[in-house]
């Protein structure tokens, strides 16, 4: 019995917790997207230099390329919910720009993902809320433009999270939680 309370418990919070984000408001979620800008920040500002070509892996991405497709994906999917020209050129056919592109030091990496942020921002401060309650096409789904800047909060924050092992790796303290 107290398993089956556990589990309806979860299920609850589980999806009670998937409607978080539309309760926001678009002055809540600009203040949301600063602070994920100042903690990723705080995570580009822990890596040495020397330590941004490094992969925990061959096979995976680099502590620069993890960030440079964070900035990628920001731009991208402002781009998507706005209609506003990118300014990286990045379009659902040739993504990745900055990855694949962009230097990767850190200075560059760093200038670039704050930009990112700074245009994610800008862009859906100069958004109304009626445009952010009409629904486009994305991955042949309809959904909201709110919708899409969720999928993008979303999206950083799992790239972000992903770095905490390249810096542990690298014997650096990732930065602690910024909930608030």
């Amino acid at each position: 019995m107290k398993r089956i309370s556990s589990i309806i418990m979860f299920l609850v919070l589980s999806l009670g917790s998937s409607h978080v984000f539309a309760q926001f408001t678009q002055s809540e979620m600009i203040v949301e997207w600063q602070r994920a800008k100042t903690y990723t920040k705080a995570y580009l500002d822990a890596m040495p230099g020397d330590g941004y070509g490094f992969k925990p892996t061959p096979e995976i991405r680099s502590f620069a390329q993890q960030m440079l497709h964070l900035a990628d994906a920001n731009y991208l999917f402002a781009f998507i919910a706005s209609g506003k020209p990118n300014p990286i050129g990045e379009t659902l056919q040739n993504h990745n720009v900055a990855e694949k592109t962009f230097s990767t030091t850190k200075e560059t990496v760093t200038k670039t993902v704050m930009d990112s942020y700074d245009w994610m921002i800008n862009t859906f401060q100069g958004m109304t809320p009626a445009q952010m309650q009409e629904t486009i096409k994305f991955h042949n789904q309809d959904i909201t433009r709110s919708g899409i800047f969720g999928k993008a909060f979303e999206h950083q924050t799992h790239h972000r999270g992903q770095t905490t092992i390249y810096l542990r790796l690298k014997g650096v303290t990732p930065p602690g939680e910024m909930l608030f």
